[in-house]
């Protein structure tokens, strides 16, 4: 198990290290673009704080500047990996509480896993606008990366 999330996480690593290069070479990046990702790197941010039981620091919507992106991204990564590291059982309960105050539990794995997917998910979107935007869209898939 921990070897394939540690995949996985290289992987989301990856992605978001190409877009984030390629966001600082573009002369303007689109508003919802700069959004989406913010979002990305605030949501791993929350959910490896509420795994640490530590407090977060930022909001699930809070907007950075693409200056401080890639430090972000590399703290989160480097938290992931010590959760992955020093976890015995993934199937743990985390017992926690949505940024709307609601409780919930779900499992290390689940949560793990969460962070991949909904990283995808907004990936995507942020394809969609690129190509809305007249910029090329970067190429995510799993598969080209394991190339």
């Amino acid at each position: 198990m921990k070897a394939f999330l540690h995949g996985l996480f290289d992987y989301n690593f990856y992605c978001n290290k190409k877009l984030i290069e390629e966001c600082n070479r573009l002369e303007i990046v689109p508003d919802k673009t700069i959004a989406l990702f913010n979002h990305i790197l605030n949501a791993h941010h929350i959910w490896n704080a509420r795994i640490l039981v530590k407090p977060r620091e930022y909001d699930v919507f809070q907007s950075h500047p693409i200056g401080i992106w890639k430090d972000l991204h590399y703290e989160n990564q480097r938290n992931t990996f010590e959760i992955i590291s020093n976890t015995e059982r993934f199937d743990k309960r985390l017992n926690y509480e949505a940024t709307s105050g609601k409780a919930y539990s779900n499992s290390i794995q689940d949560v793990l896993f969460h962070i991949i997917n909904h990283s995808t998910h907004h990936r995507a979107q942020i394809s969609i606008d690129f190509r809305n935007n007249g910029i090329e869209p970067l190429v995510f898939d799993y598969v080209v990366y394991k190339r």
